[in-house]
């Protein structure tokens, strides 16, 4: 455990990107293959269900100081992290050092057990163990058993570590790190062993990210200027979906999100359909909530997403497809090398012999996703078979610029340009793949709550709700603590220091006076808020000071940004 707490404080005490891959590379080369397994099981970004209830290790912290419950609160109020408090408050117990154990014996012989004891037995366990460890090894600890365990690294640092202490490609240990599995040392020995073969056939490869053009490029001569030629690029909608990888080897069909969640038994039409497709087969693409040759709302498949049960009966309310985009792996070969233009010429051949599939163009069909006086399709056509194939876009980059910006009535995000000769890759290169997203909705709010944030800004009063006017009343409307530089912020903090109105706990009200333009990628109706409306991804995009609170926008101007939701599209479909 030791070993893993001196690389947790390494890497939360750096930015820089070379120190925190170098410390991870020392760790994985010097540590035990178990301890080195785990270290990447956390690192990755994967955690343990929470073992003990949340408020636990507060109530422990308690019981061994002495301290009183309103003191440990306002320590927690300045820190903002609970495991920190509470590794910080118990500087006052004296540390005694016992036979150390490694990070594996600590978890499979000690914390894993925990899940399955008595409340009573817990605290017992847990405050004993904690009068053997110091600071960040207490730190470390309580991290683990409240499941919020962060470290700051990205998993792409993770794999150049590891790349760097066993000297393989960092291609292969990405593609060893994905899908699911369990740490021990026999797992890790496959990551970072040169002759491995790779026994698991569900596994993914790892994604191939875009990244974003600058928001300067506007229209189609900054495009050229940005890109070059049309002709090196590939177009194609930017789909609003779960972006996914579609497997199938040996008789079996897999489906991964990105997030490497198994997620075959969630979608079942699609899994079904794929068993139509040749083995060795993994297509690349996106789950969309689509019905009549149209993508519906992503609020329409968030009804999917988190789905286990009834999975069936929802499926028939809200259909979805693999809109697949890139073929990774045909006849059991890894293609992902060859150019675009080959693997695509591929893909269109693997996807068109499916039965009843065809390419979705919603340049083509002329129908608004959300327009519903136009009459349903009747059952299921041609467009709706669950693998279809996304349309490569034709036109100039004058034209593409200008369907672009139809993009929201279509329910998709913009464009994507791929370079035609570009291989595909792992994670997110720039100049091969761009995404080209259209500008967010936008409306002006006026700031009345605020809190702390957490972590580093947990001194600080950073997370704002907003209000837009609504019958002579401000109804708050989002949350949003990004877009603001640290001056902005730190001037912010001291004004709402002095105009709180009154406070909830960490919440302040305060008086209305700044207002802020907002950004958010979509909207919905929502019966869980008061307004009524549920945004997407709201941001903070700048602070009118030139604009008083009066001037703010109400709540009926962002009604009238809601297209009629998926849930009456589909009702009307079904008609």
């Amino acid at each position: 455990m030791i070993h893993f707490a001196r690389l947790y404080a390494a890497l939360d005490g750096t930015n820089a990107t070379s120190a925190k891959v170098d410390a991870m590379a020392r760790y994985f080369a010097e540590t035990p293959a178990a301890d080195a397994a785990w270290a990447a099981y956390f690192l990755t970004g994967r955690r343990l269900t929470r073992l003990v209830p949340h408020r636990a290790i507060g109530r422990w912290t308690l019981a061994i100081t002495g301290l009183e419950e309103w003191l440990l609160g306002e320590c927690y109020a300045v820190v903002g992290d609970g495991a920190e408090t509470a590794a910080l408050v118990l500087d006052a117990i004296p540390s005694q050092p016992a036979a150390p154990l490694s990070l594996a014996e600590w978890l499979e012989q000690r914390i894993l057990p925990l899940r399955h004891a008595v409340p009573e037995r817990q605290q017992q366990e847990v405050l004993g163990w904690t009068r053997e460890l110091d600071r960040w090894e207490r730190f470390t600890l309580f991290k683990v058993l409240s499941g919020e365990f962060r470290t700051g690294v990205s998993q792409t640092l993770v794999v150049r570590a590891l790349a760097q202490a066993a000297s393989l490609p960092p291609e292969v240990v990405a593609a060893r790190l994905t899908g699911d599995w369990t740490p021990s040392a026999a797992w890790y020995r496959s990551v970072v062993t040169t002759d491995v073969t790779d026994a698991d056939r569900s596994r993914p490869y790892p994604f191939f990210l875009a990244s974003p053009l600058d928001e300067a490029v506007r229209g189609a001569a900054a495009l050229e200027q940005s890109v070059g030629d049309r002709q090196e690029w590939q177009v194609e909608w930017k789909w609003d979906g779960i972006r996914a990888q579609l497997i199938v080897r040996e008789g079996h069909v897999f489906l991964w999100s990105r997030g490497e969640d198994a997620i075959t038994e969630r979608f079942p039409e699609v899994a079904t359909a794929a068993r139509d497709l040749a083995d060795g087969t993994v297509l690349d693409g996106e789950i969309l909530a689509f019905r009549d040759g149209a993508p519906l709302s992503f609020a329409a498949l968030q009804q999917r997403i988190g789905r286990r049960l009834h999975v069936q009966r929802k499926a028939r309310d809200v259909p979805v497809v693999f809109m697949a985009y890139d073929l990774l792996e045909h006849g059991g070969a890894d293609i992902r090398m060859l150019p675009l233009s080959e693997r695509r010429t591929r893909l269109e051949t693997v996807v068109g012999r499916l039965p009843a599939a065809g390419p979705v163009a919603p340049v083509a069909h002329g129908r608004l996703p959300f327009d519903d006086d136009v009459p349903p399709a009747s059952g299921v056509g041609a467009h709706d078979a669950p693998i279809q194939l996304s349309t490569a876009l034709d036109g100039t980059w004058a034209e593409l610029a200008a369907l672009r910006d139809s993009s929201r009535s279509r329910s998709v995000e913009g464009l994507m340009i791929k370079r035609l000769s570009s291989p595909y890759g792992v994670g997110r290169k720039r100049g091969d793949w761009w995404k080209w997203k259209i500008a967010p909705h936008t409306v002006d709010a006026v700031l009345i709550y605020a809190q702390p944030g957490s972590g580093k800004r947990a001194s600080l009063l950073t997370d704002y709700t907003f209000g837009l006017w609504d019958r002579g009343e401000l109804v708050p409307v989002a949350k949003a603590y990004s877009g603001l530089t640290n001056d902005e912020i730190a001037e912010m903090d001291r004004w709402i220091r002095r105009h709180t109105v009154e406070r909830f706990g960490p919440v302040r009200h305060v008086e209305p006076a700044h207002v802020f333009e907002l950004g958010f990628e979509a909207i919905a109706r929502s019966s869980r808020h008061r307004s009524g409306i549920a945004v997407r991804f709201p941001r903070m995009l700048r602070w009118r000071r030139d604009k008083t609170p009066a001037e703010a926008d109400t709540l009926e101007t962002l009604r009238t940004m809601i297209y009629p939701s998926s849930r009456e599209r589909i009702r009307s479909s079904s008609r």
